[in-house]
């Protein structure tokens, strides 16, 4: 199966949205994802493998210098498969391409799956968010100065630990 990364449509919602339901325990209705693929500084993208439709997506808040990753998410049974990686790997470039030099996020302090993701990309924790989450705090992290020559190597050197993989 071929996975591809694209822009996700409008007509993605109700598949984001369901997805959303299987991951998360305070998913976002579909009515967040319609205002934000209608606000002109966000950038949201899907992945799709093969028949299988789309199985993650991730969302991206543009502000001057700095992104925000909004969201992440790939379906249960399709990971392991670097989909994370190559996910973030796409929002990495949609954020430099909007001139952005720091990306920030919130990740949940028990998940440690994302957390390492987010530290092989050199995002570094920089404070908490308490009961971000219901019940559980959020783990503020920043990886600062994307568009320098040490995190362009990071980079390149994720993409190459990826390539001529199959999903």
């Amino acid at each position: 199966m071929t996975t591809k990364i694209r822009e996700m449509a409008r007509g993605d919602i109700p598949a984001v949205a369901a997805l959303e339901v299987e991951v998360y325990d305070q998913p976002w209705p579909p009515r967040v994802f319609f205002d934000e693929l209608a606000t002109d500084n966000r950038e949201y993208l899907v992945v799709t493998n093969g028949d299988s439709g789309i199985v993650g997506y991730g969302g991206l808040l543009i502000a001057d210098e700095d992104a925000h990753i909004t969201t992440l998410s790939v379906a249960p049974e399709a990971r392991g498969r670097q989909l994370g990686k190559r996910l973030m790997l796409a929002l990495v470039d949609e954020a430099l391409g909007a001139g952005a030099r720091h990306l920030t996020l919130e990740v949940r302090l028990s998940n440690s799956s994302a957390r390492g993701l987010y530290e092989l990309f050199g995002f570094a924790p920089v404070g908490m968010r308490k009961d971000y989450y219901e019940g559980e705090d959020a783990l503020v992290m920043w990886a600062t100065d994307i568009d320098g020559v040490d995190y362009s190597d990071r980079i390149a050197a994720i993409r190459s630990a990826i390539e001529g993989e199959t999903p």
